[in-house]
């Protein structure tokens, strides 16, 4: 990684490659925990899980009927029905061995409840008279109103086969199988089979605690009057909600005063609850470009030997003032102006990132999400990349527009909206202004015209990053 002084000077500037890179190579995935199943939704899985017991544990009804040998119903018919004793009910949640199904006997049987011995079938109740004397029956009568409680016979209107309509043991899985792999994300599904084979909890890599927070004096918080020179933060709220999609967990900060010390205070103050921090405006070259101002003079303040190792001694400021920045000049548009590095005693990994909302957010897609990813052990860091066909943005009439252009030496990112199918589509949304809000609102991809294009004409193939 360059040194602070090297960028200040503009010695050098970085491609989009060469900072995520770097970025990357600098973030770890974070630490494996144990956490309970619901805890653990979202994470990466960190070991090979085995499956204790055969799911189904037992042979069980997959339907409310009758419990019967398959030999005693295999002639019944509406006209006919085969006439069998009732011995009573099997629940779900009990051994089923109170109960043995003899030739001519049948026992009710509830959804899930175990096979009991003797019956080799389950006759759905629908197939039956349920006991009533009657008519094909369309439920099953509750135990209490049961005619006779559960004896009394049933007429079966039709045959069954050996084994239908139940749930064989380890028709699942089996004991021994391997449940989950380690890697697996564990979604809903994974929980639910986590939770099946009797596991509480997992152990996997947890979701990183990402703290964002935007600079400026002119910012005020949604819901607040607005006063003359103010806008609202948009920032802050825009890269906390993209960070909780990304799969972190994310505390949002009120933006802070163009003031340095102010910032260096509230950075210590997060610190103690971030795997990584995020800032937003105050990195160009500005008189009140704080970030860059904060960040840059505690790295050149930074003390040697001993003292830069940090100890029990070590006072806030001085923590804070453990910073590697770099201040980085980039070749894209829009987000030129970006920084990275690592401050405090746990050299937490710090991204700086441009104020205007367009350039805030792009940089977050492509540097932030691989990075939250990264520490989260996923294989998979990026958005889907695809070719599409540009075509001229919606409302553009009759006269074709000129053709996008893009600055030589810069790599462009634009606004657009995708349409998938065999013949993938873009169009650009909005201007390629950073501060167009509106447009980002309307936009599900990113329309990318590399460092060597200049131009690029309607019905051409692009390159475009699926925000969606």
């Amino acid at each position: 990684m360059s040194s602070t002084t090297e960028q200040a000077t503009g010695a050098r500037t970085w491609s989009v490659a060469e900072h995520l890179d770097d970025i990357l190579t600098a973030v770890q995935p974070l630490e494996p925990i144990e956490l309970n199943l619901l805890d653990a939704q979202g994470c990466v899985l960190v070991e090979q899980v085995t499956v204790p017991v055969a799911l189904p544990p037992f042979d069980n009804s997959s339907m409310d009927g009758y419990a019967v040998r398959a030999t005693d119903t295999e002639r019944a018919s509406e006209a006919s029905p085969a006439v069998l004793t009732v011995i009573g009910d099997v629940a779900a949640g009990s051994s089923g061995t109170e109960l043995t199904v003899g030739p001519g006997r049948a026992a009710r049987i509830m959804t899930g409840a175990p096979l009991p011995p003797g019956a080799d079938a389950v006759v759905p109740v629908e197939w039956t008279d349920g006991g009533t004397g009657a008519g094909p029956a369309r439920t099953m009568a509750p135990h209490s109103a049961a005619p006779q409680g559960s004896g009394g016979q049933v007429r079966v209107h039709r045959p069954v086969t050996p084994h239908a309509h139940v749930r064989a043991r380890g028709g699942d899985v089996c004991a021994g199988d391997v449940a989950l792999e380690a890697g697996t994300v564990l979604g809903p599904p994974q929980i639910a089979l986590l939770s099946a084979i009797g596991r509480p909890a997992a152990r996997v890599r947890p979701r990183p605690r990402v703290v964002v927070l935007s600079t400026g004096s002119e910012l005020a918080q949604p819901g607040e009057e607005l006063a003359a020179g103010q806008i609202y933060d948009s920032n802050s709220f825009a890269l906390a909600a993209a960070a909780k999609d990304a799969g972190a967990i994310v505390y949002r900060v009120g933006a802070v005063t163009d003031d340095a010390e102010t910032l260096r205070a509230t950075i210590e103050d997060q610190l103690i609850r971030a795997d990584l921090l995020v800032t937003t405006g105050g990195v160009s070259v500005g008189a009140y470009d704080v970030v860059k101002e904060a960040l840059t003079s505690v790295a050149e303040e930074e003390p040697e030997g001993e003292a830069a190792e940090g100890g029990e001694g070590e006072d806030a400021e001085q923590a804070v003032h453990r910073a590697h920045v770099d201040f980085r000049t980039l070749a894209m548009q829009p987000g030129k102006p970006q920084g990275f590095g690592t401050i405090g005693p746990d050299r937490t990994p710090i991204l700086t990132l441009p104020g205007n909302p367009v350039s805030s957010y792009v940089s977050f897609e492509l540097f932030v999400r691989p990075a939250i990813r990264a520490m989260m052990g996923l294989a998979d860091l990026h958005r889907p990349v695809v070719r599409a066909t540009l075509l001229p943005p919606h409302g553009a009439g009759d006269e074709e527009p000129a053709p996008l252009t893009s600055p030589e030496g810069k790599r462009q990112f634009l606004r657009g909206t995708y349409t998938g199918g065999e013949r993938p589509e873009v169009r650009p949304v909005g201007g390629s202004g950073s501060h167009l809000i509106g447009a980002l609102a309307h936009a599900d991809a990113l329309i990318v015209l590399p460092e060597t294009v200049t131009e690029a004409a309607w019905g051409g193939e692009v390159e475009v990053v699926l925000l969606g």
